[in-house]
């Protein structure tokens, strides 16, 4: 378990290592801006740090996390969208030339819906936001209906990748960019469990060794 005082510390630590008096990382990236060309919508399980997993350096990456790393379609304009107004601000400010969907195993915003048959509850944030991969557990129900619980988890965090890939679609300043070859999606799984790299290929519509 980690406490306040091991951040203040892991910062000072932090400090001393990038803002020295010879380091120029963040200078640089003050002065030039960020320039990141890929945009990872994760989860915000604090196992899975993509920044870490593709062992990145600071402006490598531009990042948005939410619970289950969901993406939602076009939609109006009433409410907030924080994940929606992130990916316009990388595409259409920051010019990413590609957006990975990574999802990973043992994500728990998946196996509470699974678990709870996509049934919601009335006042709950989580359950109507996870209600966005209800499409890939009723189709992971009728495929794996006799799977055990831990199956379905699975297919379920994979399907559920590919339905925000497909979200990612349904804004016109997406898909145009996808279709003149400027913008390349990807999707991606991490295995938390055996350290693997699973991505989905089109030709053969299942995720592969990466």
């Amino acid at each position: 378990m980690i406490d306040i005082n091991q951040l203040i510390a892991g910062f000072r630590r932090f400090r001393q290592a990038h803002f020295a008096e010879h380091d120029t990382l963040y200078q640089q990236l003050v002065e030039q801006g960020q320039t990141p060309q890929v945009l990872v919508v994760a989860c915000c399980d604090s196992r899975v740090d993509p920044a870490l997993v593709f062992n990145c350096h600071p402006g490598d990456l531009f990042v948005i996390r939410n619970v289950a790393n969901l993406v939602p379609p076009r939609e109006g304009h009433s409410g907030h969208h924080g994940t929606t107004a992130a990916i316009e601000y990388g595409v259409k400010k920051l010019g990413v030339k590609h957006i990975i969907v990574l999802g990973h195993a043992h994500c728990g915003g998946i196996s509470a819906l699974v678990n709870t048959n996509g049934v919601s509850t009335p006042d709950s944030y989580m359950d109507d936001w996870m209600s966005l991969a209800e499409s890939a557990r009723k189709e992971v129900e009728v495929t794996f209906s006799q799977a055990t619980p831990d199956v379905k988890y699975r297919e379920c965090e994979m399907r559920a990748i590919l339905v925000s890939l497909e979200n990612l679609k349904t804004f016109p300043w997406i898909s145009e960019r996808v279709e003149n070859g400027s913008l390349i999606l990807h999707g991606w799984y991490f295995d938390i469990g055996h350290g693997e790299l699973l991505r989905y290929e089109e030709s053969t519509r299942a995720f592969q060794a990466a």
